[in-house]
């Protein structure tokens, strides 16, 4: 079985239950498999990146195996706006965030809806000096574990959204993103949209963030905001302490 996600987000929980964390968010238009359901929830695997979880069986719209194979050959188009409108039947808005998936709605089999979108859309791969222009969309958006947004968002799901909306592709969480790319032995040798990672006392990676120009990075810590980078990880001026300890730094374009 296979769906497609028809609201304007929907939780990823770790479990089928309305209490349990929420791992990550399905923006609309994402769509993926379903491996196995219960009465009220159905566990996924997101096509995207393969994530998995739990979502309400109410806040998706089902697809045949062919839609679900058409959707995932076909290119990626995204709202290219912080949020935009999507209209529906009787003029009906509902609103969509950044990096909303667009591709299905020239498919009118599912879109069963009507959905028309008349905002600013993007597609293909971007120059790599354009990841830092999208990561400002995002800035001052508060942090939000599992969040996808600009209304909340965690540090690997926004350096997976500013590299998505330029056409790249990162998998879900900063561990999972530490094991892509070629990674540089020093600072110096990066450029403004490398990715650096963080590890904690047990050395596990923890948080990532973007790096930019003269030794800056932009990351989601409480906020996505801009701090300081050197050999020892995150300066944050704010506290005068550094917060996240350096682990690698890696060149994914």
């Amino acid at each position: 079985m296979f769906g497609i996600c028809n609201l304007s987000i929907i939780p990823l929980r770790a479990e089928p239950n309305d209490k349990s964390e929420i791992v990550s968010q399905v923006l609309f238009g994402e769509h993926f498999e379903i491996l196995e359901s219960t009465k009220q929830w159905a566990k996924i695997k997101l096509h995207f990146d393969d994530y998995l979880g739990w979502i309400d069986i109410k806040q998706y719209q089902s697809i045949s195996e062919s839609n679900f194979k058409q959707l995932s050959e076909d290119a990626i188009i995204l709202n290219a706006d912080l949020i935009e409108y999507i209209i529906g039947t009787n003029n009906f808005l509902m609103p969509i965030s950044l990096g909303a998936s667009l591709s299905f709605l020239n498919h009118s089999e599912i879109n069963s809806s009507n959905f028309n979108f008349e905002g600013l859309k993007v597609s293909g791969i971007k120059p790599k000096s354009n990841l830092i222009d999208t990561a400002y969309m995002y800035l001052n958006a508060p942090y939000l574990w599992g969040g996808k947004t600009p209304f909340g968002i965690d540090c690997s799901g926004f350096t997976q959204m500013v590299y998505k909306l330029n056409g790249y592709h990162l998998l879900r969480d900063a561990s999972q993103q530490s094991k892509q790319g070629e990674a540089l032995s020093f600072i110096e040798e990066s450029e403004p949209g490398d990715l650096a990672f963080f590890d904690n006392e047990e050395g596990n990676i923890i948080h990532v963030g973007i790096i930019m120009e003269n030794n800056f990075i932009i990351h989601a810590s409480g906020k996505v905001r801009i701090d300081r980078l050197d050999h020892l990880g995150i300066y944050n001026a704010d506290s005068n302490r550094h917060t996240h300890k350096l682990r690698v730094i890696k060149k994914i374009i």
